[in-house]
């Protein structure tokens, strides 16, 4: 299935440049894993890169490089809690302006780890209000 037909809702609400990354990593991983999880995951990972989520969809990084230990070690074969598209090697001020965007209650007390989990939490219902809005 061609990356743009198979393009998940998040990143359709995302950048076009978000779009096109996702489509071409997700593309080539066809080609060499064929259809299925590890190509999406691999599609992800390319977007991780440059992108975090917010809310319900992908905004820039401002920066390239890994999101969190999954994606810094690499390979399947070596799994780590992933942050769910939160930047977790973002800076402490960084993630503060991220939560205060999505108004994430009792950010101000919270430690860095805290806030990755109650970003990710709060990206998850937001994708999950997009989608039902759909509906």
């Amino acid at each position: 299935m061609p990356g743009r037909e198979a393009l998940p809702s998040t990143l359709r609400r995302s950048p076009e440049k978000a779009q096109r990354t996702w489509e071409k990593a997700h593309d080539s991983a066809v080609e060499t894993y064929g259809e299925g999880e590890r190509s999406h995951r691999t599609a992800f990972a390319a977007v991780k890169h440059q992108y975090e989520k917010v809310g319900d969809h992908w905004e820039s990084k401002g920066r390239k490089g890994p999101s969190d230990r999954q994606a810094a070690g690499g390979g399947p074969q070596r799994r780590a809690a992933t942050a769910g598209g939160v930047d977790a090697n973002a800076t402490k001020d960084h993630l503060m302006r991220v939560a205060r965007k999505l108004d994430v209650p009792g950010r101000s007390s919270m430690t860095k780890p805290e806030l990755v989990k109650a970003i990710e939490k709060a990206n998850n219902r937001a994708t999950t209000k997009a989608r039902e809005k759909k509906r």
